[in-house]
């Protein structure tokens, strides 16, 4: 037998007779049973015009004479296990013109191995505005075809080009027209756009605000128009441009809508609460001035690093509250509320604001709630909701933020500016009562103990960067000492009123490059200073360097760096490159364990021995240039992190922090013995901050003012 033959011989009678069969009932058959078997009828789903219009009998609409693709396959039993099974497609195309003859367009494509992708690259002539059908058959290298494509069960595929491009898209809005009439409505608030052409094959509107990435819409119907909502996030001019898409995908020109947004408006309800010591109400920026009771105290501190200049302190009693007497918000339409907030407690619920319902409850709340085994966290409630998120410490300041946007239901809390959780779907709750500050009903008395500030109600929407910024509190440089070489044993901060005394014997390290430049022996150039041209040169021994002062509040959220270079990388034993506590034990300190080859941050519950320790921890080794170490402590987040060189490489929860009254130390820390663990190696650029730098302002720490 020929090897190159692809006939297939049978080797029983049965089997003959049965191939026989198939073979007379296959349509197209082009030879004798036995010999060929004929390719696979092409599936109407497995046809397409331009890539993704699938084929159907009601015509689809395309822009230019289109490319049509059909998989075809030829079975694989009529092959020799050596040969692969080829097929090619023959497409037909044909429409009636204007005499009412009708035309055709044939292709047939090259057999290839299948199953594959067969296509036509229609020609050019094909008439526009005309239905034109087609179908497909496969072929295979021995000219032997398959049933076309509309054959049964198929269907006969058409297609119309269409080459008129739809009309521009008009653009009308009435909350913010383009017009010269001024400044319109503003951020936080949802208007409305509807887009419409003359052209009726629309079927979809393509949009984009301030060049955004694009948002199609379709119209119910071919023609219509369609309606969008837009809430802008910040002030100023916006242009929102739209193109209108027919049925064929052909676009129109573009529409440009240019519109000026106003600020947002200003809350409905504002409270600083930063009356004189013995008032009986508190003054209103917005809204009702709000009676307080008994138990509510004028002139208590305020957050530092803000511009607030004191709140109330509330006792967590019956009468510790402040209310108008009259809602402050619309609560099933948008609404938010926020405040100023520093918990003297955390053991139980407590609520900063909330709104009377009529069935005696609150329709929302805002607070904090106790955790099982962990500290205590943010809560906004809002009907049967409940949202919650970071960690609340006692005598920590923290901003919060609860927001109900009734555009789609969403539900959002605020800390400290930072989204913290949020839930769609959620059923809006009326609250015909009184507006609250300090308690809530059906509660069980969950009234607030600490002090609140600067309470705020708004009727729309506060965008998450004017959140950022109602919850800001920057840090801010108080110290920076760029060392260099000095005499009398004193380096002075930038602003020259926080001196750092040198004790010990400690030193300075000048590189003397000149030297090794005039020694023509001189192969290995000293190393640079890790600032400037000198830096701290420490013993390892007694030397270290301190302030005369605490300069930060530990108790406060603060941040502390500077760079250090290793004497040994391979040290033999702990050593403290900053601390600061009292007599006996360190509020915090930031040390390296060679045992266990971890930077590590230390940080204890209170002063004195015996002092309870949370050690943060991070794999890691010193290198033969420079480390960069930041200690970071929020206060409003009850957090602890360990930065090195710029990244955050551990932190842990803590809510314990005191006020260290001990001078800030460079280079030792307490020991069971002791001040100890004295640091041999380098430092400079020592930088203290009252605040909590970010992740990315550690990162130019250095370089902050």
């Amino acid at each position: 037998m020929n090897p190159h033959s692809r006939r297939r011989v049978r080797t029983t009678a049965a089997a003959t007779g049965l191939a026989a069969l198939l073979l007379a009932a296959a349509p197209g058959v082009a030879t004798a049973a036995g010999e060929n078997l004929p390719p696979l009828q092409p599936k109407t789903d497995a046809l397409t015009v331009d890539w993704s219009k699938p084929c159907s009998q009601e015509p689809v609409y395309v822009p230019v004479a289109p490319e049509l693709r059909a998989v075809v396959e030829d079975p694989t039993q009529d092959n020799e296990d050596w040969e692969t099974n080829a097929a090619g497609a023959q497409f037909e195309a044909w429409w009636t013109d204007a005499d009412g003859v009708v035309q055709r367009r044939t292709h047939t494509s090259a057999t290839v191995r299948s199953p594959i992708t067969q296509l036509w690259r229609t020609p050019a002539d094909l008439p526009a505005d005309t239905v034109v059908s087609w179908h497909v058959r496969a072929v295979d290298d021995e000219g032997a075809t398959s049933a076309w494509s509309d054959e049964a069960p198929g269907v006969t595929c058409r297609f119309i080009i269409d080459t008129v491009s739809p009309e521009p898209a008009t653009v009308v809005s009435e909350q913010y027209p383009d017009d010269d009439s001024g400044w319109h409505d503003g951020v936080g608030v949802y208007g409305s756009f509807t887009f419409d052409s003359p052209s009726e094959d629309v079927v979809e509107y393509v949009y984009t605000v301030l060049g955004s990435t694009q948002t199609r819409v379709r119209p119910e119907e071919p023609g219509g128009p369609v309606t969008v909502r837009w809430m802008p996030e910040h002030a100023g001019p916006y242009y929102l441009e739209v193109r209108a898409l027919d049925r064929a995908g052909r676009s129109s020109s573009q529409t440009t809508h240019w519109t000026r947004v106003a600020e947002g408006r200003a809350p409905v309800g504002h409270w600083k609460l930063a009356d004189p010591a013995g008032a009986g109400s508190a003054a209103a920026e917005a809204g009702p001035v709000a009676r307080a009771g008994d138990g509510v105290v004028f002139g208590a501190p305020a957050p530092s690093r803000t511009a607030l200049t004191s709140t109330v302190t509330l006792d967590g009693r019956g009468n510790g509250y402040l209310t108008p007497d009259v809602p402050a918000a619309d609560t099933d339409e948008t609404f938010a509320v926020s405040a100023w907030v520093r918990p003297a407690a955390t053991g139980s619920p407590m609520t900063v604001a909330s709104q009377d319902a009529a069935d005696g409850t609150s329709a929302f709340t805002l607070g904090l709630r106790p955790a099982e085994d962990s500290s205590a966290t943010w809560a906004f409630r809002y009907g049967t909701t409940t949202l919650t998120g970071g960690s609340a410490a006692v005598d920590g300041w923290a901003h919060l933020t609860g927001l109900y946007d009734g555009e789609d239901d969403t539900l959002r809390l605020y800390v400290n500016g930072k989204e913290v959780a949020s839930e769609t779907g959620v059923t809006p709750v009326s609250a015909p009562g009184a507006f609250q500050i300090g308690r809530a009903r059906g509660e069980g008395g969950a009234r607030w103990q600490g002090e609140v500030g600067d309470v705020r109600v708004w009727d729309r929407v506060v965008p998450r960067e004017e959140i950022e910024r109602l919850g800001a509190r920057p840090a801010e440089l108080v110290a920076a000492w760029d060392i260099e070489r000095t005499d009398g044993g004193v380096i002075s901060d930038r602003k020259g009123d926080e001196p750092l005394t040198l004790h010990g014997g400690a030193g300075f390290y000048t590189p003397d490059i000149e030297a090794c430049l005039e020694d023509p022996e001189c192969v290995e150039f000293p190393a640079d200073a890790l600032d400037g041209r000198d830096h701290l040169a420490l013993d390892g021994t007694d030397d270290y360097a301190a302030a005369g002062n605490p300069v930060v509040d530990t108790a406060d959220s603060f941040s502390v760096g500077l760079r250090v270079r290793f004497a040994d990388t391979t040290p033999g034993r702990p050593m403290t490159v900053l601390s600061q506590g009292d007599a006996d034990s360190d509020a915090f300190k930031v040390r390296y364990d060679p045992a266990a080859s971890e930077w590590q941050l230390v940080v204890t519950d209170g002063g004195g021995p015996g002092a309870a320790e949370t050690v943060v921890a991070a794999p890691g080794a010193p290198t033969a240039y420079s480390d960069e170490v930041v200690v970071v402590y929020d206060d409003s987040e009850g957090r602890v992190t360990l930065y090195v060189k710029g990244e955050a490489v551990a932190g842990a929860a803590f809510d314990a922090a005191w006020s260290a009254p001990g001078p800030l130390q460079i280079g030792r820390g307490h020991t069971a013995g002791g001040w100890g663990e004295y640091f041999h190696g380098g430092a400079d650029t020592v930088r203290v901050f009252n605040g909590a730098l970010t992740a990315s302002q550690v990162r130019s720490f250095a370089y902050l003012s």
